[in-house]
C-alpha cells in the first residue's frame, strides 16, 4: 500500500481504493508545494523535493487535504490537523534569502507601528505590476510578494504589507477540509490600519487607473509587437 492509497484508506474507510498511483518528488515546485491529479483510474501527485525526508503522518496530511479538493468533499482528520500545524510553523525554518529596500522599509515601518517589532522579517519580493493579486503571504516559505504598482506609493504599501504580516502573524483557520484565511479576527485587525478606509478607497483608484492604462489602444498595439517578435526568437 503506497502513500495515495494509505491517506485514501484512512480517510474514507468506508471505500473501494479503484486506482493506480504515481508519486513524484519535483524540483520545479517551490518548497513544501504539492499537486494531485485523478481521472477515471489513476491518482498523479507531485510534490517538491523538499517533502521527501518529511515525517510519514504529515505527508499524509498534505494527501488527505489534496484528495479532499478533488473528491470535493469537507472532513478532518488527525493527519490533516498535524499537516495544518507543520505549515503554521515552517516559516521559523524557512531560508530569509529574498528582499528589497523599499519593501524592506516599508516592512520596519508596519512592524514598528502595528507589532511592536515583534514580527520576524520574511522574505519581501516584488510580484509584477497586477492588479488582480496586490499581495499574497506565501506560509510555506515565509514570502511576502507585492504588485509593483505600490512602488512608489508608500502609503499604500504600507497597507498591503499589513495585511499581508497579518497573514503571517494569524495563520489561518482550518475547518472541514478548508482553510479560512480572513477571519473575523483578521478582518477586525485590519481595520485597525490608520485610515483604513481611505486608503481601500486610494487602492481601488489606483488600479482602476492601471487598468485603463493597460487597456489603451497605445498599450494593447505594444502588447502585440512584443508578442509578435517573442514569437520571432
Amino acid at each position: 500500500m503506497d502513500l495515495i492509497e494509505e491517506s485514501f484508506t484512512r480517510l474514507f474507510p468506508e471505500r473501494l481504493f479503484n486506482y493506480s498511483t504515481d508519486i513524484k518528488y519535483s524540483g520545479k515546485f517551490k518548497d513544501y508545494n504539492a499537486n494531485i491529479r485523478r481521472n477515471s483510474y489513476k491518482i498523479q501527485l507531485s510534490l517538491s523535493k523538499s517533502w521527501r525526508h518529511i515525517n510519514k503522518e504529515i505527508k499524509i496530511g498534505l494527501i488527505q487535504s489534496l484528495l479532499l479538493k478533488i473528491f470535493k468533499e469537507k472532513k478532518n482528520t488527525t493527519n490533516i490537523d498535524i499537516y495544518n500545524y507543520f505549515i503554521k510553523k515552517l516559516h521559523i525554518s524557512a531560508p530569509k534569502t529574498e528582499s528589497h529596500p523599499i519593501l524592506e522599509d516599508s516592512f520596519n515601518r508596519v512592524n514598528e507601528k502595528y507589532f511592536y517589532n515583534i514580527i520576524e522579517q520574511p522574505n519581501l519580493c516584488w510580484g509584477t505590476d497586477s492588479i488582480r493579486k496586490l499581495g499574497s503571504y506565501e506560509y510555506q516559505t515565509d514570502t511576502i510578494t507585492i504588485s509593483r504598482i505600490f512602488e512608489s506609493e508608500p502609503e499604500l504599501l504600507d497597507y498591503v504589507m499589513y495585511h499581508e504580516l497579518l497573514h503571517k502573524k494569524h495563520k489561518f483557520y482550518h475547518k472541514n477540509g478548508r482553510n479560512y484565511h480572513h477571519t473575523k479576527t483578521f478582518k477586525t485587525a485590519e481595520k485597525q490600519f490608520e485610515n483604513s478606509a481611505r486608503i481601500e478607497s486610494k487602492i481601488r483608484v489606483l488600479t482602476s487607473k492601471h487598468q485603463k492604462s493597460t487597456h489603451s489602444p497605445f498599450f494593447n498595439l505594444i502588447k502585440r509587437n512584443f508578442s509578435l517578435f517573442n514569437r520571432k526568437l
